[in-house]
């Protein structure tokens, strides 16, 4: 039997990639292949916490830029995330995943409100816990909630599923020569600006040693292939592999 190098992981999927390819929205075959994905990874006995974007519904910092209200295009945001983590919820326990869902804003009729003690039980009973509504704060990312969220939790890692297979010193889709880096230092990240996430994710990890792995959770096994070790992806430590 294969002994899993993590109990608990908490894995952050963007927005954007439950659109597939028509863009915009929740593409069902999508998420059917996602729910798949977590569900290979709860098979094997590891505890596993989501926090999902909202990019595929409502971006935030876009409707900021044309003028809106950058605390209430966060706090729509916020909602859209949610928006998405029911729709997760619903894949899941179709394929008898026992979810819950915590929410940063209170939505008592659709989620638990978000407190710690509750969300390592449920994790500990072997429930997928999807945290959804970012920090309840504007000005601060998913990502940063991911972060944040993994810290409260004892995650020890976290994996951000994208549509890529890693970090690249460049975007590999208008540049298909940029280097692809198999690890790298939080400092690189930060230092090159490198766009895996934002600087306050990534210095959140950096100050409480949490290594981030980022990898392309399109192609099919590769959660379980994370979860079990291997070295796929890119991995952000400060010492590496």
């Amino acid at each position: 039997m294969t002994v899993a190098p993590y109990q608990r992981i908490l894995l952050k999927i963007s927005g954007e990639l439950l659109a597939g390819d028509q863009g915009y929205g929740i593409h069902p075959k999508v998420l059917d292949d996602v729910s798949n994905e977590i569900g290979s990874v709860v098979a094997l006995g590891i505890e596993v916490a989501l926090v999902i974007g909202g990019g595929n519904i409502f971006r935030g910092i876009a409707a900021s830029a044309t003028g809106m209200e950058r605390a209430s295009a966060d706090y729509m945001g916020m909602l859209a995330t949610i928006l998405n983590a029911l729709a997760l919820q619903n894949a899941l326990e179709r394929k008898n995943i026992t979810t819950r869902v915590q929410s940063a804003i209170e939505m008592r009729q659709l989620a638990e409100g978000y407190i710690r003690r509750r969300a390592i039980r449920h994790l500990e009973k072997k429930r997928v816990v999807i945290f959804a509504g970012g920090t309840g704060n504007p000005y601060f990312s998913t990502d940063t909630a991911a972060v944040l969220r993994a810290m409260e939790i004892g995650a020890q890692v976290v994996l951000k599923g994208t549509k890529v297979d890693g970090i690249y010193e460049a975007d590999p889709v208008t540049n298909p020569t940029a280097k692809k880096y198999n690890e790298l230092p939080f400092l690189s990240v930060l230092n090159q600006n490198l766009k895996v996430m934002d600087s306050t994710a990534i210095t959140l990890c950096m100050d409480n040693k949490l290594p981030l792995i980022v990898f392309n959770l399109k192609e099919p096994g590769n959660l379980l292939r994370v979860a079990k070790g291997d070295k796929i992806g890119t991995l952000v430590t400060d010492s590496g592999r």
